[in-house]
């Protein structure tokens, strides 16, 4: 456990410690109790107590009502924040996410409310003692997601548990309870009655918690991905050819890329590895014997924009990942790319996470990574001041020199910029006479 780590697990202790200092009864509770007792770093501390909403506001100086009505208080302590929650117990869901009203009851009565038992557990920070009412440890022995009492039930409370099964699943290495399974498959089509946000935020942490292809295994074993993303699952039975695809199909080409992404991963990398053969069962055909996907990156790019946009993604991750979609294959051609044609791509914003999309498409591939190694190595040599020289010369030098505003400036710059990556032109005065030579003034 490192420095940090042992702070907020001390500042959590403590927000316990000044709860039962007062006579209320309370406990860590949730995430950090069952990571705790898988040897992992818990990622964040959540506090369950008797004590009101009301009364842990007076307690701490620094809180935020997060949300009073459910009984719900955000403490600050210094750098570090701890969701405490009153003991409660929920009457209907009517909305699929919340509850339409709570009462507060006891620490058995809110385990049981609760999404799935290793996630109802409660532990004394102090001995260590762990409260189990719904056979939590006995699920995290057995490797197991369970939902806690009817699955059905806790299904139909919130959609998003369907996801979150899938997702702790993945990421702990768990499987999911038959029972549980079973209920998942049954609802997976109501999946998109809730907010499309909620959605995305679970499917980018699948995508970057190290276990994307488990998790996208998972997704389809149940159903929910040609729900969440029929566009992914129409991946499945796309034949590629052979001999530059060995591995298989798109659907498995796709999952070795997703084997690949690091816990951690950039979302719009992750991203771009999911969606960059995304069109390609939009654009398949044959031609003399082959099978060809001719525009799939272009078409692709539209196709994981729209999806991201569906899925209320940041502009900036939909833009990027668009423009990873669209380019995944142009650095092929870059041994046979002009000097100033290969400079201008290497200088690209963003061109070092398209060389990791690229890397991990021939990793799960040919295995070919010639031309990955051939970009990496032409980018370590050029400075730079190489690959973004300072313009030597600009519109209104041009002007000057004779030029009439308009599209021909344009022209002219354009041409100027690749004589200079090219190292045709270093200085001012040989832009102007090479200006001058190529384009010359009007009398």
């Amino acid at each position: 456990m490192t420095t940090t780590d042992r702070a907020k697990a001390t500042a959590a202790a403590d927000v316990v410690r000044r709860l039962r200092a007062k006579g209320h009864e309370a406990w860590l509770a949730g995430g950090s109790v069952r990571d705790g007792l898988l040897g992992r770093p818990p990622e964040d501390y959540d506090v369950a107590t008797s004590a009101t909403p009301e009364t842990v506001r007076r307690l701490f100086e620094r809180t935020v009502p997060v949300g009073m009505r459910f009984g719900v208080i955000l403490v600050l302590d210094g750098p570090h924040r701890f969701e405490v929650a009153t003991f409660r117990s929920d009457a209907a869901y009517v909305d699929g996410r919340r509850p339409s009203a709570v009462h507060f009851g006891t620490a058995e009565q809110d385990a049981e409310r609760r999404d799935f038992t290793i996630n109802a557990l409660l532990a004394d920070p102090f001995t260590g003692e762990i409260i189990d009412y719904v056979g939590g440890r006995d699920d995290l022995r057995a490797g197991v997601i369970r939902a806690i009492g009817d699955p059905h039930a806790r299904i139909a409370e919130d959609r998003l548990r369907m996801l979150r099964a899938v997702r702790f699943a993945a990421r702990l290495g768990f499987t999911i309870h038959p029972d549980t399974r079973a209920a998942i498959r049954a609802a997976a089509p109501t999946v998109l009655d809730m907010a499309a946000e909620r959605i995305g935020d679970e499917i980018a942490k699948m995508l970057t918690e190290g276990s994307a292809r488990r998790a996208f295994e998972l997704l389809d074993d149940t159903g929910l991905l040609r729900v969440v993303l029929p566009e992914v699952a129409a991946m499945r039975g796309v034949a590629q050819s052979p001999d530059f695809h060995p591995e298989g199909d798109v659907w498995r080409h796709t999952l070795l890329l997703l084997q690949q992404l690091p816990a951690g991963a950039a979302e719009t990398l992750a991203f771009g590895a999911l969606f960059h053969d995304v069109a390609k069962p939009l654009c398949a055909g044959m031609h003399r014997g082959r099978r060809t996907f001719y525009g799939h990156c272009e078409r692709g790019a539209d196709v994981a924009a729209a999806v991201l946009q569906r899925l209320r993604r940041s502009r900036d991750t939909w833009e990027r990942v668009a423009w990873l979609v669209k380019n995944h294959l142009r650095p092929v051609q870059a041994p046979a790319m002009r000097l100033a044609t290969l400079k201008k791509m290497l200088a690209e914003d963003g061109f070092e996470e398209l060389m990791r999309l690229c890397r991990l498409d021939a990793l799960s591939a040919s295995l070919d990574l010639q031309y990955v190694l051939f970009c990496e190595e032409r980018r370590a040599a050029f400075a730079i001041q190489q690959l973004r020289p300072p313009r030597l010369l600009g519109g209104d030098d041009l002007m000057a020199l004779g030029y009439a505003r308009g599209p021909t400036i344009g022209r002219i710059l354009h041409a100027l910029e690749d004589a200079q990556l090219e190292g045709e032109v270093s200085t001012r005065a040989e832009a102007e006479a090479w200006v001058r030579t190529r384009f010359p003034p009007p009398a």
